[in-house]
Parts: structure tokens; C-alpha cells; sequence
């Protein structure tokens, strides 16, 4: 979402969902929101207060995310965000094709499916976990059978599942300072040129919104996204090296 047409019905919807869950005090939901429209909500997020939205993806660590309005406390009850998280597998692992990201998202869209009825995919074992919404999750276990040349299943799974599976390993950087330019730079392994090129195109993304500036300096326990590459967590700087350089870390997922 990258015209300001596109961000103004989002934010248009987002304030008639958040009305009408104030009005008629039940709890409404966006459908996944991807990171750029994630920046969009934020930056009204303080008009949307009244309305007390909340943010989660089917885990802690999601990217792509639904908004709930709704307070627990005014309503009186909790009502859980509509997330099924499915397993795909091929029948046969032995046989199966190597399958990336890009081909368990390929095959889904190819069945017609809204973008926004998905939420992230994690691969691990040659398998695609998917958070999707509620109301599509039916439709896409009795269609989707094939992702390339492998034939594949798919069965609902408990959340646990994943988050056992995904493990954070912590990686350390020689760094000249905590600036998000150098440690993006350093960790993608790119120029500084091409780095700062990601925040003037709009790719980086700090605790979920676009950060233009990149000159500006990471926190430890800061998440990090930057579009084509991938997602971090910052975490904070260990000490000086003899050469007065800073080894900091950074955790990603295996």
C-alpha cells in the first residue's frame, strides 16, 4: 500500500470499524494488515484511542497483524481475534520440491484469495505454517493440494506448534555506531549507500512504522523490518572493541 489514495480508504475503514464497535459495543476486526498499512494505522492511532485497539498476528512475533476495537472491560467479555493457523506439508517429504516462502504465498494467491486474509508464513522442515483469518481457513484446506510439483496437505494446528519450532539465534556485529543505517548495513551486508536508499524507498520499518530517518539510533529490544530482507530484533550493544568499534547483537529466527 503505497498510494495515498489506498492510505486513505484504510484509514477510512479503520475509523468505521472503530465507530461502529464504540456504537454498537461489540468487538470489530480489520482483516491482515501488511507493514506499510500497519504505518497507516499508527499514525491515527490516537484518534482510533476511544475505541481501544488492539494489534496481534496469531503470535507475538507476527508481522502481518489484525486490529480488534473493543474493551473487555466495557463489553464484559474477551473475544479471541478470528486466526487459524494451518500446517501445509507435502504427502510426501521425500519427493517433495524445496519450498520457499515465495511458493506457499504463490500457490495461495493463485487460488483467488485476498491478501488480506492472510497473515505470515513460517517455513521450517520443508513445512508452511499460515495464520489466516477464520473465514477463509476451510476454503483453503479442501483447495489447496499442489505448491509447484509437490502435493501437499493441510490441517489446522495449535500456535504452540510454531513458536516451539522457531528458535531466535543471536548474531553479533562490529559496528561504528548504534545508528539504524550502519546496523542494517552491516548485518544485509550492503554499502551505506545502498542501506540509507531502503529508508529514502520507504523499506524499513521500527516497532511497525516506516522510519524515513536514517540517522536515527536503535534501542535494544527494537523490531526491525526491512522489505526484501527480512526482520530483526535489536538487542543492544556489548561492548567496545580495542579499536573503539561497538560489537552489538542482533536476534533472528532459524
Amino acid at each position: 500500500m503505497d498510494g495515498e489514495k489506498e492510505i486513505r480508504q484504510l484509514q477510512k475503514r479503520l475509523k468505521e470499524l472503530a465507530e461502529r464497535s464504540s456504537r454498537q459495543n461489540i468487538y470489530t476486526f480489520t482483516g491482515f494488515l501488511g507493514m506499510a498499512e500497519l504505518d497507516a494505522f499508527h499514525r491515527m492511532e490516537q484518534e482510533l484511542f476511544y475505541a481501544h485497539p488492539v494489534l496481534f498476528g496469531g503470535s507475538e512475533e507476527a508481522e502481518r497483524m489484525v486490529v480488534r476495537f473493543g474493551d473487555p472491560e466495557d463489553m464484559g467479555y474477551e473475544e479471541a481475534f478470528p486466526i487459524t493457523l494451518l500446517k501445509i506439508e507435502p504427502l510426501l517429504q521425500k519427493y517433495a520440491d524445496a519450498l520457499g516462502h515465495r511458493d506457499f504465498l504463490g500457490a495461495l494467491m493463485n487460488l483467488g484469495i485476498e491478501r488480506s486474509t492472510l497473515g505470515d508464513i513460517f517455513i521450517k522442515d520443508n513445512c508452511g505454517y499460515l495464520f489466516c483469518l477464520d473465514s477463509i481457513a476451510d476454503f483453503i484446506q479442501e483447495e489447496l493440494r499442489r505448491i509447484r510439483h509437490t502435493d501437499v496437505k493441510c490441517t489446522r494446528a495449535e500456535a504452540a506448534e510454531i513458536l516451539e519450532k522457531r528458535e531466535k539465534v543471536r548474531q553479533s556485529l562490529t559496528v561504528s555506531s548504534e545508528r539504524a543505517d550502519v546496523v542494517i548495513a552491516s548485518l544485509y551486508h550492503l554499502s551505506r549507500a545502498q542501506s540509507m536508499d531502503l529508508f529514502r524507498e520507504q523499506k524499513v520499518f521500527i516497532n511497525g512504522r516506516v522510519c524515513g530517518n536514517n540517522s536515527c539510533f536503535l534501542k535494544k529490544e527494537d523490531v526491525v523490518s526491512v522489505r526484501g530482507k527480512g526482520k530483526f530484533f535489536y538487542d543492544g550493544v556489548d561492548r567496545e572493541t580495542k579499536k573503539g568499534k561497538l560489537s552489538a547483537g542482533v536476534l533472528l529466527y532459524q
